[in-house]
């Protein structure tokens, strides 16, 4: 058998073979770049979405802490506000498949954990203002101090998500600034 003689073409083949060993090597080069940025920007909108729930949650119960001792400590106004907390609870509890987004298995844990050690008591809270209920407002002060005890722990996990979403978290706490006319 007798093979072809591709020497006055050999040039042309051996600048094709490179051609597309470049292409192919770029290309998949390309894609692992392409991956880790999206995968660093889900981690990042992950974080941003988290950071931003919890920065309101804490708003909302800090303030609902604060009404409590100007009026009926669980009038209307409370009330709404537990709601309103529910509500920051349930965007999360949506967005909980964004967890996986979340590079560390610590900060997916607290994430978590924190939601829920906030999420019971504040439910328990609202079942407790139900017709039916028999709970007295000594029993919901002690739900409510051992919820915000847990609230105290958000500034330290959103300093986290912040790190990771590149965002500071500081604009939500509006509390401290109420007196300062610059706020």
């Amino acid at each position: 058998m007798d093979l072809p003689d591709l020497s006055p073409h050999a040039d042309t083949l051996a600048a094709v073979v490179l051609g597309a060993s470049l292409a192919t090597v770029s290309g998949v080069i390309a894609n692992q770049f392409e991956s880790f940025f999206r995968r660093r920007e889900r981690e990042r909108s992950a974080a941003l979405l988290f950071g931003e729930i919890f920065s309101t949650l804490r708003v909302i119960l800090e303030g609902a802490s604060a009404i409590r001792s100007v009026g009926p400590r669980y009038g209307p106004v409370t009330r709404r506000m537990l709601h309103a907390a529910r509500r920051e609870i349930d965007i999360y509890e949506r967005n909980r498949e964004a967890h996986v987004d979340l590079r560390e298995a610590e900060l997916r844990s607290d994430t978590h954990n924190l939601a829920l050690r906030i999420s019971l008591p504040l439910d328990g809270l609202l079942d407790s203002f139900l017709p039916d209920s028999e709970v007295d407002d000594d029993d919901r002060d002690r739900t409510f101090a051992f919820m915000m005890d847990n609230v105290e722990l958000i500034p330290a996990l959103v300093a986290r998500l912040g790190k990771i979403s590149r965002h500071n978290f500081e604009n939500y706490d509006f509390i401290s600034r109420l007196g300062d006319p610059n706020g």
